[in-house]
């Protein structure tokens, strides 16, 4: 069965001088506010589609790679991961051009070549990834620790 998420939005005044709203309906993530500002400079406390969508694929990755390990018989005790998307003015105008995946991982029994490959299977198989496919550079670095 497939599923499905929502999440909402509501924008008042024009680009550069209005904000907006963002509501997500599972109901673990709090109304968040959003900006031009806080998209192409400071946050200032405001998040952006694109501080969204590291977050979103932060958490896929993780997973993926979660699973790759676990099927490798080589479950991880812990995997930190960030990523960072960049959004740039190109120009065909605003683009998010790169989202950078780092992870550092705990995982017993096995060596840094094996983690790196796992990692990059995870990377490939991720919906997030594979949904930026062909649109966004997604670059990775896997660190065993």
């Amino acid at each position: 069965m497939a599923a499905q998420r929502t999440a909402e939005a509501t924008w008042e005044g024009d680009l550069l001088t209005g904000a907006g709203k963002v509501r997500f309906a599972g109901g673990a993530i709090p109304e968040v506010a959003v900006t031009w500002a806080s998209r192409t400079e400071a946050p200032g406390g405001k998040t952006s589609p694109e501080e969204l969508l590291a977050g979103a694929h932060a958490a896929c990755f993780s997973m993926a790679f979660s699973n790759q390990l676990a099927t490798n018989k080589t479950p991880a005790k812990r995997l930190d991961v960030k990523a960072t998307a960049t959004f740039d003015k190109v120009p065909e105008g605003w683009r998010v051009t790169t989202i950078d995946l780092t992870v550092k991982g705990t995982v017993p029994g096995i060596d840094a070549a094996k983690f790196a490959q796992l990692a990059e299977a995870a990377k490939q198989g991720c919906p997030i990834s594979q949904a930026l496919k062909n649109n966004v550079q997604v670059r990775l670095t896997a660190t065993l620790v």
